[in-house]
């Protein structure tokens, strides 16, 4: 076998082993910014999505995404069955997967790959529905988005569809993975409702319910921060230094702007240094630049991502104001810098670093590419909206979306996983206390507090 065949397959590999890696920085930072007595339903969410994903990615969703078939869907591929003769290339390839014959590794690399992009598409929506969606509802939707949504934009975008005819140009995500899982996120946050005491009975005002850890929270967003290096430098799918190097560069620099413009623009409008902010910032940044991390310069990156970083503050603002319950700002990151990084394409792309994407309008390239991604923008936001709302809908009405309000009030760890996540280690005055008890005590003080408020 040609030895770039083995080091593309070595590379798609590891960063597809990175990729995977960041459901476990999904599974932390989410515990981490909720509450205590859900932290084991919160990990039971995020390492069971991660299964059911990639079994309907293998099952549908590859052969659906990248199989030859019309402008609309693949046709064929499903269980990876079907003629290809990977990891041969152009004009040698003969098979069904004619979308992917460009990359120079075997078709189960090429699967695994993506299956893990997949997964991280389900993982965003476990953070807008947590501590308060029944584990069936979400595990059903998640296959259904797996197996049949993500699929279909991805087959548009990726697998020669037909706004990849008309130019319209993602390089690892923000629309594919981001948007696609930002739109489900928020749709679902809408159909599930907030949790019980986020926002005051009478006036609608926010009332904040703090995560439990944020040194959890706090390694999430750094294993994520290490995996999204395999996200983005792993699209290239080869071995590539000249194109690994650049991408890593500019996904450093999109992802440290972020945490500056979240940190700056928070100070200036809460004067505090917020640490979920500059988590969450990192990560806009980063989401930003996934569309654009080949095709922009360094400087570009950080203007991406600066920006990014103040969206994500601006997002979590107005959620509140639409009492809008995301426990974790998973909308604010993923769907508004989902396609802020998609339009940043149309701006500051340039043709030195590819002749087939071309300039953006910043650097005379016109309005024509602009154009074509914000026309793709609206068109997968579109699709991912109507086909999330009637999965919930369906859901809604054969199972039910969310727990109960006893199940709510006690911890979805003690009403559908049956496990703490967390034991008995705290004493007070010699006796020792659950963890939950305490939080849940707290809770009804809040609670009877604003009701008498109220009054």
């Amino acid at each position: 076998m040609n030895s770039s065949v083995i080091i593309d397959t070595v590379w798609v590999v590891l960063c597809g082993a990175l990729v995977f890696f960041m459901n476990a920085g999904f599974g932390l930072l989410e515990t981490g910014m909720c509450r205590a007595k859900n932290g084991a339903s919160v990990l039971a969410k995020n390492f069971s999505v991660a299964a059911m994903a990639g079994l309907a990615f293998f099952a549908v969703g590859f052969g659906l995404m990248f199989a030859d078939g019309t402008p609309l869907v693949g046709l064929g591929g499903l269980g990876l069955t079907g003629a290809d003769n990977s990891p041969a290339t152009g004009e040698a390839y003969h098979g069904i997967f004619g979308s992917l014959a460009w990359a120079t590794v075997p078709l189960e690399a090429k699967y695994f790959f993506q299956a893990c992009f997949a997964m991280a598409a389900a993982s965003i929506v476990s953070g807008a529905v947590a501590e308060r969606i029944k584990l069936s509802a979400f595990l059903i939707f998640s296959l259904v988005l797996v197996a049949v949504i993500y699929p279909v934009t991805g087959h548009w975008i990726w697998g020669g569809g037909w706004l990849a005819s008309l130019g319209f140009w993602d390089f690892a995500g923000s629309t594919q993975v981001h948007s696609v899982g930002g739109w489900a996120a928020l749709t679902g946050a809408v159909f599930v409702g907030a949790r019980r005491g986020r926002f005051h009975p009478r006036t609608g005002a926010s009332r904040p319910l703090p995560g439990h850890n944020l040194a959890l929270a706090t390694a999430g967003g750094f294993v994520l921060w290490l995996g999204w290096f395999g996200f983005n430098a792993g699209s290239t799918m080869a071995a590539d230094p000249q194109a690994i190097a650049h991408i890593a560069v500019t996904t450093l620099l999109a992802s440290t702007a972020g945490v500056a413009g979240a940190l700056l623009l928070n100070l200036v409008l809460h004067r505090n240094w917020d640490l979920t902010m500059m988590i969450n910032g990192c990560l806009a940044g980063l989401v930003a630049i996934t569309a654009p991390c080949a095709w922009v310069s360094p400087v570009a990156a950080v203007a991406i991502g600066a920006l990014g970083g103040a969206l994500a503050v601006v997002g979590v603002r107005t959620m509140d104001r639409l009492r809008v319950d995301d426990p974790v700002g998973a909308v604010s990151v993923h769907l508004l810098n989902g396609v802020w990084g998609t339009l940043a394409v149309g701006l500051f792309a340039q043709a030195r670093y590819s002749g087939d994407v071309g300039d953006g309008l910043l650097y005379g390239g016109g309005a024509g590419l602009l154009g074509a991604q914000a026309l793709g923008v609206l068109a997968v936001g579109a699709f991912v909206v109507t086909l999330s709302s009637a999965a919930w809908l369906a859901l809604r009405a054969v199972v039910g979306l969310r727990v109960d309000e006893e199940a709510e009030y006690i911890g979805l760890d003690r009403a559908e996983i049956g496990v703490a996540c967390y034991g008995t280690d705290l004493t007070v005055s010699g006796e020792l206390l659950d963890l939950d008890e305490i939080q849940d005590a707290v809770e009804h003080l809040r609670l009877t507090d604003g009701m008498s408020e109220g009054a």
